[in-house]
């Protein structure tokens, strides 16, 4: 069997792993990146975040269509030519994922693909394609084997119409009917694509709520749109079974208000991920894997194992890309000695439907979980200039503090464009800012981004487009000093 050796080996090529890669190499280490897919990009890329948001844009697009005629202007029916949709989607994910190996051979990172599995805690063995092996030997190793889609077993029937979010952005066609088993954040960003695309979708959420853990009202307006653009909405419910039959796929639903046996075209399962630890050798190693599946870890993204790091979904909550990116860089930089640490304030989270939902650091459902006290502005966008002028009057800006320091400590936005709008949140949060601080920064007008100044001027004394009685505001803490950092 071949051998090779290399100072770094990472394994797995999407945003953590690839991340890690490049760090490694501008930091002058030999670093091999391993990938068993033919392209790198990982699931974020190939199979999930970036396929999703083109299909999401095209929802929008027809979306806005539909309510163009409020604005006196009217388009024609639409008309889906799904091969063509399908080529679009794929040649976005082409050209990004060409780049990401463009951007790894003018780094003189060398690319295996082969699928990696441990020997020691100094071997891996890498499996190509065409069934060759050979051994690659390391100093260190960097974990990245990301996260799947999890297919419990009641719904797992041998059937292509059962769709898991992968076989969803297949697109393989335009269903009559979907039903969407989850109210999670992939069950409603696939379930607002294939409404818009004309499927009459149905979601099924075994909880009181959509998005479970979010603010709920984050979550009203969300709901709201999608009562409207949804066929129906089932919360408290649970699928019972799945059975596969000649009209589509038979299901049996228990819950309030809901037919026992309903029968749809096809079946989108979206009830969360699984870490990718399984059957890589990690028992070879030192390696601690929890019962959740996730590899535990140290704010430097060390494993109990002294060669071998983790990172991204498979290093635990949240499952998130940008998590990963951050996380690669603080193992690469802990490796060459540096005083690295993820010790982030706030990781953003974002909901990418119509309206988008986005957040970081603390939240009302934490603080009340945790008994803590806190200072919450909200903006309603119905105050905005730029909100009227979009036609979205929904949404909402929230600002959290501590109330004793007014520093920022989390934020909350549901509206178009949130996930864009999130990053002065997490900013303001990351750098221990007050609501003076925001407030005080000019804000161009008329923009969305003023929503968020606006909330923290409430916050200081009185918001300029929002009318609240002097005695409200007289009953808050006076505001600390200009400038005051803590």
């Amino acid at each position: 069997m071949p051998k090779s050796e290399t100072q770094l080996a990472v394994i797995g090529g999407g945003p953590g792993g690839y991340a890690a890669a490049f760090h490694a190499a501008e930091a002058g280490m030999r670093t091999v990146l391993v990938e068993q897919n033919a392209r790198l990009g990982g699931v974020c890329l190939n199979r999930g975040c970036i396929p999703s948001k083109a299909l999401l844009h095209v929802a929008r697009l027809i979306g806005e269509a539909a309510e163009a005629p409020a604005w006196g202007v009217s388009f024609g029916q639409p008309e889906i030519e799904i091969e063509k949709l399908r080529e679009w989607k794929s040649g976005i994910v082409g050209r990004l994922s060409g780049g990401i190996a463009e951007l790894a051979k003018r780094r003189g990172i060398e690319v295996r693909q082969a699928r990696a599995s441990f020997v020691d805690s100094r071997t891996l063995r890498l499996e190509g394609p065409e069934g060759a092996e050979e051994t690659l030997r390391f100093e260190h190793a960097v974990l990245a084997t990301g996260s799947s889609p999890a297919m419990p077993g009641i719904f797992d029937i041998g059937d292509r119409r059962v769709m898991d979010s992968t076989g969803a952005l297949e697109l393989e066609n335009i269903p009559s009917t979907l039903l969407v088993i989850g109210g999670g954040y992939i069950g409603l960003e696939m379930g607002t694509v294939y409404a818009a695309l004309g499927s009459r979708v149905t979601c099924v959420e075994l909880t009181p709520g959509l998005l479970p853990g979010v603010d709920r009202d984050l979550v009203r307006p969300l709901q709201k749109r999608l009562a409207r653009m949804f066929e129906s909405i089932h919360l408290e419910t649970k699928v019972e079974s799945l059975k596969a039959a000649g009209e589509g796929i038979v299901c049996t639903l228990s819950g309030k208000d809901v037919q026992p046996e309903i029968a749809f075209e096809r079946v989108l399962v979206a009830v969360g991920r699984r870490p990718n630890s399984r059957g890589l050798g990690l028992e070879a190693t030192r390696v601690e894997v929890l019962p959740s599946g996730f590899v535990k870890v140290d704010e430097r993204g060390r494993t109990a194992d002294p060669r071998i790091l983790a990172i991204g979904d498979v290093a635990g909550e949240p499952m998130l890309a940008h998590k990963a990116t951050r996380e690669a860089r603080v193992a690469v930089e802990a490796l060459a000695g540096e005083p690295a640490a993820f010790d982030n304030a706030a990781i953003p989270a974002v909901v990418f439907t119509d309206p988008e939902i986005a957040w970081c650091g603390v939240t009302e459902t934490q603080a009340a979980a945790e008994g803590r006290e806190i200072q919450v502005s909200r903006f309603p966008w119905a105050a905005s200039g730029r909100a009227l002028t979009l036609g979205r009057t929904e949404g909402v800006t929230k600002i959290i503090v501590d109330p004793e320091t007014q520093r920022v400590i989390g934020a909350g936005i549901v509206g178009p464009g949130a996930g864009e709008l999130i990053a002065e949140a997490t900013l303001a949060v990351e750098m221990a800012a007050v609501a003076r601080d925001v407030a005080d920064t000019i804000h161009a007008h008329p923009t969305l981004a003023e929503t968020f100044a606006e909330a923290a001027e409430a916050i200081t004394g009185a918001a300029t487009h929002l009318y609240r009685p002097k005695a409200e505001i007289n009953d808050r803490p006076p505001p600390p000093p200009p400038g005051r950092r803590l």
